[in-house]
């Protein structure tokens, strides 16, 4: 046998977690799962989180002039590309138009109108959540960080002076969060389910504006938790707009033909008022999480709601 040459020296071999191949490919899924825990709870212990209170609504429409309540329809939920013309809502003095931009023209006015309220709403229960006294931020305003309600929700709590969390969902095409979340609690995911736990887990309220499948797939995650009392806390639950509301969901149908309980209509209340919801949200929050066992709790960590073994 003739003899081998020896092989060149070896570099060292990249640590597993600096390997990119690795950590994107399917063998680093669960890293990545985990990381999307371990990096908010890091922090949201930095910024001293306790609990929050959720505003869920739809993301299709952003304000263009707070004067005259003009929106544009985005062409996907949270994106930042403007929907084709012929969707968009008519404007004045448009003569000749579409029975779709006739309609959305409607809806425009109904949902600027609602981003009103819900950054009222957001405005009035930060602030009165500041003077809770508390070595942490209690009922911190939440959104899932894009436009629409969810803009409304933490520019109202930013105008209040209080911290306001986005978690935000990378998808497909283009989208930012919106201008005013608290830098240090802005978060992106990218597992759809990692961002519905800290949505649910940190929540001890809950706002659900108007709005489409994500916002209904929220809400009925959240009701359903409550409804098998999956978690140990109570959620105050708060649908904003009746006339929405009542047309787009008949529970009346679903207690008659049996599938839920009449007691299940309890789960949430029902407001039209920034001020009648805040009411509701500040007896709620105040009766459940600011009684005596509740106050006496006081750790670094957030507030996890547990689940029931």
């Amino acid at each position: 046998m003739s003899p081998r040459k020896p092989p060149a020296p070896l570099e060292s071999a990249s640590l597993a977690y600096e390997n990119d191949t690795f950590l994107n490919g399917p063998d680093g899924r669960i890293i990545r799962i985990l990381a999307e825990y371990s990096e908010p709870l890091a922090r949201f212990r930095r910024e001293r989180i306790q609990d929050t209170v959720v505003f869920f609504g739809s993301a299709r429409f952003r304000a263009l002039d707070e004067a005259n309540a003009d929106l544009e329809l985005l062409e996907n939920t949270g994106s930042q590309q403007p929907a084709p013309e012929e969707e968009q809502p008519a404007r004045e003095p448009e003569q000749e138009t579409s029975e779709l931009r006739r309609s959305r023209a409607q809806a425009a006015v109904e949902m600027a109108r609602y981003y009103e309220d819900a950054r009222k709403l957001s405005f009035l229960l930060t602030r009165w959540a500041k003077d809770l006294k508390s070595r942490r931020s209690r009922f911190v305003v939440t959104s899932g960080g894009g436009p629409g309600i969810m803009e409304a929700a933490n520019r109202g709590a930013w105008e209040a002076g209080g911290k306001t969390i986005g978690l935000n969902i990378k998808l497909p095409f283009e989208q930012m969060p919106n201008r005013y979340i608290t830098p240090a609690l802005n978060f992106e995911f990218h597992y759809f389910f990692m961002r519905k736990y800290w949505f649910a887990y940190l929540a001890k309220a809950l706002v659900v504006f108007p709005g489409g499948f994500g916002t209904l797939d929220e809400m009925f995650e959240i009701l359903t938790l409550s409804q098998t009392q999956k978690l140990a806390k109570k959620i105050t639950v708060v649908l904003y707009g009746s006339s929405y509301w009542e047309k787009v969901i008949n529970l009346d149908i679903l207690v008659d033909k049996g599938a839920i309980s009449p007691r299940d209509r309890d789960l949430f209340q029902i407001a039209d008022t920034p001020e009648d919801a805040f009411e509701i949200l500040r007896d709620g929050l105040t009766r459940n999480h600011l009684g005596p066992e509740a106050t006496a709790q006081d750790s670094d960590l957030p507030d996890i709601a547990q689940t029931r073994r």
